[in-house]
């Protein structure tokens, strides 16, 4: 069973330009002719190779597109697949579930054309092999969704275009936003693979308000970190799963101790080729090379020529502008400027003595008072 889909790509009109009403039409009609290009893409793959879609990775397991299996080795399911869904027609239901704004995960471990049985390295080759070899149509004026993955070493992800490895396939999942920049944030011009990632972001990173936690006085700039507030400090959730087991931790130390010591597994370690510097998460990697190597300055002060890397800074910035002071303390009522600097001051009514001498016994709560103790009694700059 064949399954041509450009034959309703070809009754497609040229764009009218009739105001906003027919550029919301014009729009719609574009997005449908791409999907219609991405979908049969998307068949002539499964149709023509050996390649095997995933719909999710669920614990440990894998799980198939076309049923309710799940396998705990990759190579099963493509076993699986083979055997119990070769029907053109089961490919097909898959192939219409596919919505929109989704990408397609494809397993292509061994990927072969099964029209001449010639073993392919990657996709981008498999499309010049089927149009150069067997004639076959494939679109490459669209967005590309369609997400190689290969599986030959046991526990480890690796990326099949750059080849760095992470210890989960939701790592990898989420590494693959790097190489399919299909749309990019306004604001951080960091890229996504799908629309509706991009608004994720958008509404978790950007989207700034005051969010107030349903249970203690917290207040937070975006819903996202709210959730996180209440799920982790008052629901006691672990968001750090173990990527070999079931255990949950509240942070990265305390999951990579863990990898290290139970599992026996180097922790994943993520290193600046600029710098020595190594970080636990690709995200603080990404923000590091941001901030300290490209010198991203994105948020400037309307009152001088200030530069700041993120907004939380600028704001702290212009309470010298400004001069407001929303922070009061409880204790003697007098108001701050920034909550770090009414921490600080907690610490005089909390006797918090932090920094110590060891040239002798004094101790003191700030530190430039300490600076100055150190300068006039040992004669010693710090």
């Amino acid at each position: 069973m064949r399954l041509v889909l450009s034959q309703s790509i070809k009754g497609v009109h040229p764009k009218r330009e009739a105001g906003p009403e027919g550029k919301r039409r014009n729009s719609g009609r574009k997005s449908s002719v791409e999907s219609n290009k991405r979908r049969h893409n998307l068949l002539t793959v499964l149709e023509l190779t050996n390649a095997t879609p995933i719909k999710n990775k669920v614990g440990r397991g894998y799980e198939c597109v076309y049923c309710v299996e799940v396998f705990l080795d990759p190579s099963d399911l493509k076993m699986h697949t083979a055997k119990d869904h070769s029907d053109d027609k089961i490919k097909y239901k898959y192939f219409k579930k596919m919505l929109y704004a989704n990408s397609a995960k494809l397993d292509i471990t061994s990927l072969q054309c099964t029209l001449c049985h010639l073993e392919i390295g990657g996709l981008n080759e498999l499309y010049l092999h089927l149009n150069k070899e067997h004639n076959k149509k494939i679109y490459t004026d669209i967005k590309d969704k369609l997400l190689p993955f290969k599986f030959e070493e046991r526990d480890v992800a690796r990326c099949v275009i750059c080849s760095e490895t992470f210890a989960s396939f939701k790592m990898l999942l989420s590494h693959m936003n790097i190489h399919y920049r299909n749309y990019i944030c306004d604001v951080c011009e960091t890229g996504f693979v799908t629309e509706r990632l991009l608004k994720s972001h958008f509404r978790e990173s950007h989207q700034r308000g005051e969010y107030k936690c349903g249970i203690c006085a917290k207040v937070f700039s975006t819903i996202t970190k709210k959730k996180d507030h209440e799920k982790c400090v008052h629901f006691g959730l672990k968001k750090n799963k173990c990527p070999y087991c079931p255990a949950r931790f509240v942070n990265y130390i305390k999951k990579n101790t863990h990898i290290s010591e139970v599992h026996n597994k180097p922790c994943i370690v993520y290193n600046c080729h600029a710098c020595e510097k190594s970080f636990d998460a690709h995200v603080k990697l990404s923000t590091h090379i941001k901030r300290d190597h490209l010198m991203e300055r994105k948020y400037e002060c309307s009152e001088c020529d200030m530069n700041f890397f993120e907004k939380d800074s600028l704001t702290e910035h212009m309470v010298k502008h400004t001069g407001e002071k929303h922070f009061a303390c409880g204790v003697c009522y007098k108001t701050f400027g920034r909550k770090k600097t009414l921490r600080e001051h907690m610490r005089i009514h909390n006797n918090d003595r932090r920094f110590k001498c060891e040239e002798c016994s004094h101790a003191f709560v700030q530190k430039c008072a300490w600076r100055s103790h150190m300068k006039t009694k040992h004669n010693l700059t710090v």
